[in-house]
């Protein structure tokens, strides 16, 4: 009698676990594709002169000891750091060091013949003319490259004033989309705001190298900055609305 009651028993187990209601499986909630949304974009550019000169001096030497090399460069470059930061003002004009190398130089057999060794002083900054003048009392180096940027200070200002502009373009632009499409009112779903800038194509800055031999010239170089467009683009959507 006692294994019926526990067949029976477990018969009734499994009914009522049959019987059971199954967990409720969440269902993802699919939204509606948005409607009345439009895609657009504005784009402001203005065109400021350069304001920063980077000027770099350079000097090359060869020799078959490559520490003499190195001592040489060392020693033309130290006397150019001194004698350019007794110049140096925040901003106006800095100074720095730039490349400094030293490499072999190999024989038809592979076997090393002598080592070359180039080294840069960088002079930067947004008074041109002492910079110019800088660089011609610095003995022992002739300038190598010649650039021209944008000061932060400017930058800064410049990028107000294009992303002002795109801004309002974009919002003039979203109204009268929206008034053609038939709609009173707008909002923004999503924005972004994008600066970039680039060089107005003109010609390569000439700058007049020569071997700065004569310690006590002033003559500033002659140089001409360019200018540069700063670009800011406004991409985003919009709600259309009755209102």
């Amino acid at each position: 009698m006692k294994p019926f009651v526990a067949i029976a028993l477990s018969a009734c187990c499994l009914a009522l676990a049959a019987l059971a209601p199954l967990p409720v499986r969440a269902q993802a909630v699919v939204n509606p594709p948005p409607q009345n949304v439009l895609t657009l974009s504005a784009q402001a550019t203005v065109e400021v002169p350069q304001d920063l000169l980077i000027l770099t001096l350079g000097i090359t030497r060869d020799g078959s000891d490559a520490s003499a090399v190195q001592s040489q460069l060392r020693q033309v470059l130290d006397a150019g750091l001194a004698e350019a930061r007794k110049a140096a003002k925040p901003g106006q004009v800095e100074v720095r060091t730039g490349q400094f190398s030293l490499s072999p130089r190999y024989t038809s057999k592979g076997g090393i013949s002598g080592w070359m060794g180039m080294a840069e002083l960088v002079i930067e900054g947004r008074d041109m003319t002492a910079i110019s003048q800088l660089a011609g009392r610095v003995q022992g180096m002739t300038v190598s490259r010649v650039n021209f940027a944008l000061s932060r200070e400017a930058r800064d200002k410049v990028e107000g004033d294009a992303a002002s502009q795109a801004i309002t373009r974009f919002r003039a632009r979203a109204d009268a989309y929206a008034k053609q499409f038939g709609f009173g009112g707008w909002g923004i779903r999503e924005i972004g705001v994008n600066h970039g800038d680039a060089p107005v194509h003109a010609p390569a800055p000439v700058y007049r190298a020569r071997a700065m031999s004569v310690a006590s010239s002033d003559e500033a170089q002659p140089i001409e900055p360019g200018k540069t467009q700063v670009v800011v683009t406004v991409n985003g959507s919009i709600q259309m609305s009755a209102r």
